[in-house]
């Protein structure tokens, strides 16, 4: 389904933990990271739309999220000619995209990435809330940057430095974060949770143990 200037209709999610870190899932077989996203369907609204993929792609249910907010206007991106089938070429541009930004209220163990037969990412991890955009696929960041700055001032403790890390400051293993148990208490991991270290990144020869959570299933 496209408009009549050649952009799908599209949901994209930003899903906060409690520490206003968010999402980040890893494509499947691929080394490029992103928020969940897809398309809206004839008859759909965006927020049906948001909630299906949001159960599709990382296994969550209205009942574990607060929606926040959502981005007032569509976000548009246009898909480089190399990315599109060739019978598309001509008539399919891209995507225009809604964002929402929702927080989680169930549990890490609640996120489920095998929840369908074509899962999107095989890998994932809660980063800083300014992602680095230097591992999304470059025709994205340009709307990855405007929905961030958008939906920055709805969340719950304001951050307002725009800290898009490159250029090597990437998020190190041992700073990515757990929910806080007793000591000696063991943490069930999510079905088809795994993490998978960048395999760029500057990792120290003997890093402290990863605070994640996220460890191949």
């Amino acid at each position: 389904m496209l408009d009549r200037e050649g952009f799908r209709p599209n949901v994209g999610i930003v899903l906060l933990n409690q520490r206003n870190q968010v999402f980040w899932g890893k494509r499947i077989r691929s080394h490029s990271w992103q928020f969940p996203q897809g398309g809206i369907d004839r008859g759909e609204t965006p927020e049906q739309a948001m909630f299906r993929e949001l159960q599709e792609e990382v296994g969550l249910l209205p009942d574990h999220v607060r929606v926040v907010a959502r981005t007032r206007d569509w976000l548009r991106y246009e898909v480089p000619d190399r990315y599109i089938r060739r019978d598309a070429r001509g008539f399919y541009k891209g995507q225009k995209q809604i964002w929402f930004l929702l927080q989680l209220v169930g549990h890490d163990w609640d996120l489920n990435l095998r929840a369908t037969n074509h899962p999107e990412f095989d890998a994932w991890r809660w980063n800083d809330y300014w992602v680095p955009l230097d591992v999304v696929v470059e025709f994205k960041r340009g709307v990855y940057e405007m929905a961030l700055t958008e939906l920055a001032r709805f969340l719950p403790r304001h951050d307002h430095r725009n800290r898009y890390l490159r250029g090597g400051m990437r998020t190190r293993e041992h700073e990515l974060h757990e929910p806080e148990r007793e000591p000696g208490a063991t943490f069930e991991l999510p079905p088809g949770a795994t993490f998978e270290p960048d395999p760029q990144a500057d990792y120290p020869q003997t890093p402290p143990p990863p605070k994640g959570t996220h460890a191949t299933s």
